[in-house]
C-alpha cells in the first residue's frame, strides 16, 4: 500500500476532532490526535499500545523533587516505617487515576471543564484557585529540584538553574507539535533511565531485605509521633498529586476512541491497565529512594539528612563507589525535567478549562510558566542552597491539603449516575474513592490541629 494513503488512513478524521455541542476541547494541539487500530493482526495488543502513554505522562509526577526530598527525609529519621505511607498512597493514586481516566472517556470534558459548568460560579473560583497554588507548589518542587541538579552536576548556580529550568516550555511546544506521541516516548525513556539508576542505587545500598518487607506494613507511630505525620503528608502530598488529575483527565482524550458505550469501556479498561502499570513503576521508584536512605544514612545513624544535596555529597563516601552520587544527580536532574513538562500542561488545562482563556500556544506556555517561576526564583534567592529540602517538604504537604480540593469534584463526577449512565464508575470503587478522600480529610485535620495545638 502506498505510504500516502496509509498516511491517510492513521490520520484521524477532522470531524472526530469536533467537540460536541460546539464546547472546547481539551489541549487542542493533540484532542483525539492518537488512532486506535481497527483491523490487522494481534489487534488487541495493538489496541492496549494505542492507549499506553498518559499514564506514564501522569506518573512522572509521582516521582518528582518533592518525593525524593520527602523520601529522603523519611528515609533517613526513620528507615523503614514510612514506605507503607508510600505503598499506600500509590494505591490511592492508582485508584485515583483509574477514576480520572473513567470522567475523562465518559463525558469527553477533563475536570476542570467539568468544574466550571456544573458548580456555581463562586464554587467554581475557590477551585481554579486551589488547582493554581497546587501547581504553583508542584512547579516551585520541580523548579528548585532541577536547579539543584543543574547545581550538583554542573556547578550552576541555583538562581541561574531556576531560570534554565524555566525553559522547558520551548520543549513542550516543539514536541506538542511532532505529536503526543513523541512526547510520551521522551517520558518513558526519562522514567526507565531513572529507574535503572535506581536499581543500581539500591543494590549498592544493600538493605536488609526482610527490614524492607516488614516496612510496607503499617505502624501506628506514623499518626502518634507528630514528625513521622507530617512527612507522611509530605509523602501523600508528593504521591497523591492534585494537578495529576486535572492532567489525566485530559489526556486520555488524545485518543480517537469510538463515542459509542463499548468502546468507551473499552478505553477505559485500557487507560486503566496503563495507568495502573506506570504507577507500580513509580512505587518502585519511590520505593527505591526511601530504601537507599534508609539503608546509607539511617543504617549509619545519619538521621539528619533532609537536603538533597547533602545526600548526593554523602552518598559516594558512604557507599565507596564514585559514580553512586552522579547516578543520584543525573536521575534527579531527568525526574525534575519529567514533571516540569508534564505541570506545564497541567497548567494550561486548568487555565483553559476554569477560565477558557484561549490564548497562542506559546503565550500560554510561558503564562502558565511565569505563574511558577515568580515563587520559584523568589525562594531561591531568598533562601540560595540553604533549607531548599525543608521548603520542597512544605510543597508537598501544601500538595496534601489541596488534595481534597480536587479529588470530591473527581468523586462527584465519577459517581454520577444521572449523567454517566452505565458508565458511572461501580459501587466498590465509589466506597473505596470516598473512603481514600475520607482518609485525606482526616489526615489533613489531624495534622492541622498538631500545628495550632504545638
Amino acid at each position: 500500500m502506498p505510504l500516502a494513503k496509509r498516511a491517510a488512513m492513521l490520520k484521524p478524521d477532522p470531524a472526530e476532532r469536533v467537540p460536541a455541542a460546539g464546547l472546547p476541547v481539551s489541549l487542542p494541539e493533540v484532542y483525539r490526535s492518537v488512532r486506535i487500530p481497527t483491523a490487522g493482526k494481534f489487534l488487541f495488543l495493538r489496541r492496549l499500545l494505542a492507549f499506553v502513554g498518559p499514564g506514564y505522562l501522569v506518573a512522572v509526577g509521582y516521582m518528582d523533587p518533592g518525593n525524593w526530598a520527602t523520601a529522603l527525609a523519611g528515609g533517613s529519621a526513620f528507615g523503614y516505617t514510612l514506605l507503607s505511607v508510600a505503598l499506600l498512597s500509590s494505591l490511592m493514586a492508582m485508584l485515583l487515576q483509574a477514576l480520572c481516566a473513567r470522567v475523562g472517556i465518559a463525558t469527553g470534558r477533563d475536570l476542570a471543564q467539568l468544574c466550571r459548568d456544573r458548580f456555581p460560579k463562586p464554587v467554581a473560583w475557590v477551585l481554579w484557585i486551589m488547582a493554581e497554588v497546587a501547581i504553583c507548589a508542584t512547579d516551585l518542587a520541580e523548579l528548585i529540584g532541577t536547579a539543584i541538579a543543574l547545581n550538583l552536576l554542573f556547578d550552576i548556580p541555583l538562581l541561574a538553574g531556576v531560570v534554565i529550568t524555566a525553559l522547558d516550555a520551548l520543549l513542550i511546544l516543539w514536541l506538542q507539535g511532532k505529536g503526543v506521541r513523541w512526547l510520551e516516548a521522551l517520558v518513558f525513556g526519562f522514567i526507565i533511565l531513572i529507574a535503572c539508576s535506581f536499581t543500581v542505587q539500591v543494590l549498592l545500598s544493600a538493605p536488609v531485605w526482610g527490614d524492607v518487607l516488614r516496612g510496607y506494613l503499617p505502624s501506628s507511630s506514623i499518626v502518634m509521633n507528630q514528625t513521622q505525620l507530617y512527612i507522611a503528608m509530605g509523602i501523600l502530598g508528593a504521591t497523591v498529586m492534585p494537578h495529576n488529575l486535572y492532567l489525566h483527565t485530559a489526556l486520555v482524550q488524545s485518543r480517537a476512541f469510538g463515542q459509542d458505550e463499548s468502546s468507551k469501556k473499552e478505553a477505559m479498561r485500557f487507560a486503566c491497565i496503563d495507568s495502573t502499570v506506570a504507577l507500580c513503576l513509580a512505587l518502585l521508584v519511590n520505593s527505591a529512594i526511601l530504601i537507599t536512605a534508609a539503608a546509607v544514612f539511617h543504617v549509619a545513624g545519619r538521621t539528619d539528612v533532609t537536603e538533597i544535596d547533602q545526600a548526593y555529597h554523602l552518598l559516594s563516601p558512604m557507599l565507596g563507589v564514585a559514580g553512586a552520587a552522579t547516578l543520584f544527580g543525573i536521575a534527579l536532574l531527568l525526574c525534575g525535567l519529567n514533571s516540569s513538562v508534564t505541570a506545564t500542561l497541567a497548567g494550561q488545562i486548568v487555565m483553559e478549562g476554569f477560565l477558557r482563556i484561549r490564548l497562542p500556544p506559546v503565550v500560554r506556555r510561558l503564562v502558565t510558566r511565569l505563574i511558577a517561576i515568580v515563587p520559584a526564583v523568589i525562594v531561591t534567592w531568598l533562601y540560595g542552597e540553604k533549607g531548599t529540602g525543608q521548603l520542597l517538604i512544605l510543597s508537598q504537604v501544601v500538595l496534601s491539603l489541596q488534595l481534597p480540593f480536587a479529588v470530591v469534584p473527581l468523586l462527584l463526577f465519577a459517581t454520577d449516575k444521572k449523567r454517566l449512565g452505565a458508565l458511572v464508575a461501580p459501587r466498590w470503587q465509589a466506597c473505596l474513592g470516598w473512603s481514600a478522600a475520607a482518609l485525606i480529610v482526616a489526615l489533613n485535620l489531624k495534622l492541622l490541629t498538631d500545628f495550632v495545638f504545638s
